[in-house]
């Protein structure tokens, strides 16, 4: 069900006793309870929530839903999995919300989703990228927006498995999400291209890589090129010694995430050249949709929109189409809209559906190359990747969610 709004389709841990939340035909707001790592990762959330707050006033100013306004309350979990479930339980029982949504780093996400099911009430999440959110650890409660770390690694191993190169190396941030992309970018490259051999794996803390001692790990092992997963200050420090150190002379980089603007502004003129990357081409997407969208926040904003940007917005046009849709603020009718929901996006390329049999929405990602201009960074030569194309088979995701 694709949400319909005048002249925005597309801008649009421990289990508690928990009150019902009210159905929509009572009077009130409609309250989502967002929580996220604001203080922890402000690059990709203060334009998060930048479009949040937009895309909500778009959607109370056509009306609301039958009538009802949207209001979020928002929280900030520092990165922190027991502060995300402790401001989870708050946010059911004393602010009284009817669902909740966000989250960014993947075990932060996990984290939510378990407290979803011990609790059963619906988990919208907007970003976390871990596949074990709707695989491994998938429960009935949790559906996730964002393309996956397996569909990243499967858009990027779709160009990599074209070059020549054999010998790789990898580099991420020791947790979930890093952990979870080198696993499937091996597997995946390996199963496109065999005898691909990965002679190096480097898994510096998150925020705290030494990337001197990265870079010098990565060149000892001679790879012929690198698949990066570090991003935010990590992939600064990690482009800026290995540029120092001659690491990328000659050698193929794959990099998730670095085509994103809140990854790629900060390098400025240091940004590398070459590199295949996920990312988001803002000021270059003319689909009708996406300009209106663009258009919308840079008035509001007075800048371009970021990535998070986009994410937040989609999670909002999500939302009030899956209410529009159940009629209900209950937690099993909404639980039951958003199976199989669809919903236009504000990239405004292909619709996207949250899939009935993993809960895993199926918006896309831009793959393309970085370049310089103008003394900045910023892709060339991308094409959009529809995250239906990049998703297992029913039959493999039956064996890799075994709570069905």
């Amino acid at each position: 069900m694709t949400l319909a709004l005048p002249r925005r389709t597309a801008l649009l841990g421990a289990a508690a006793t928990l009150a019902a939340p009210p159905v929509l035909a009572q009077e009130g707001p409609i309250r989502i309870g967002e929580i996220n790592s604001y203080s922890a990762q402000p690059a990709f959330l203060v334009p998060y929530r930048n479009a949040w707050t937009m895309m909500q006033d778009e959607v109370n100013a056509a009306g609301g839903i039958n009538g009802r306004r949207i209001e979020t309350v928002f929280r900030d979990d520092a990165g922190k999995p027991e502060d995300a479930v402790r401001h989870a339980g708050e946010l059911l029982n004393n602010e009284r919300v009817h669902l909740l949504a966000g989250g960014f780093l993947s075990h932060v996400g996990l984290a939510l989703a378990d407290f979803a099911n011990q609790n059963r009430r619906l988990f919208v999440a907007s970003e976390p990228l871990t596949d074990a959110l709707v695989w491994a650890r998938g429960n009935r409660y949790t559906f996730r927006l964002r393309c996956s770390t397996y569909m990243q690694a499967a858009m990027l191993v779709e160009e990599a498995a074209k070059l020549p190169p054999m010998r790789w190396a990898t580099v991420a941030p020791n947790y979930e999400y890093g952990q979870s992309a080198v696993r499937w970018f091996k597997e995946l490259l390996t199963r496109a291209k065999p005898g691909t051999t990965f002679v190096a794996e480097q898994f510096p803390a998150l925020g705290r890589i030494d990337a001197g001692a990265t870079v010098q790990a990565l060149a000892s092992a001679n790879p012929q090129a690198i698949f990066n997963v570090t991003f935010g200050p990590d992939l600064t420090n990690f482009v800026r010694q290995g540029s120092t150190r001659g690491l990328f002379e000659r050698r193929t980089v794959v990099s998730m995430l670095t085509g994103e603007p809140e990854y790629l502004d900060p390098l400025g003129d240091e940004a590398p050249e070459g590199w295949i990357v996920t990312g988001y081409p803002a000021a270059d997407i003319n689909t009708p949709g996406h300009v209106r969208f663009r258009d919308a926040y840079r008035r509001r904003f007075n800048e371009l929109p970021k990535l998070g940007s986009i994410v937040a917005a989609d999670t909002v046009v999500a939302i009030a189409a899956m209410l529009k849709k159940a009629n209900s603020t209950e937690t099993d009718p909404m639980v039951d809209a958003m199976s199989g929901l669809k919903y236009q996006g504000c990239f405004g390329e292909a619709e996207s559906e949250f899939r009935a049999i993993d809960h895993q929405a199926t918006m896309g990602a831009y793959v393309g190359k970085t370049a310089l201009r103008n003394g900045r960074g910023t892709m060339v030569d991308w094409r959009y990747a529809d995250g239906k194309n990049y998703l297992p088979t029913d039959e493999v995701v039956r064996s890799l969610r075994p709570q069905g």
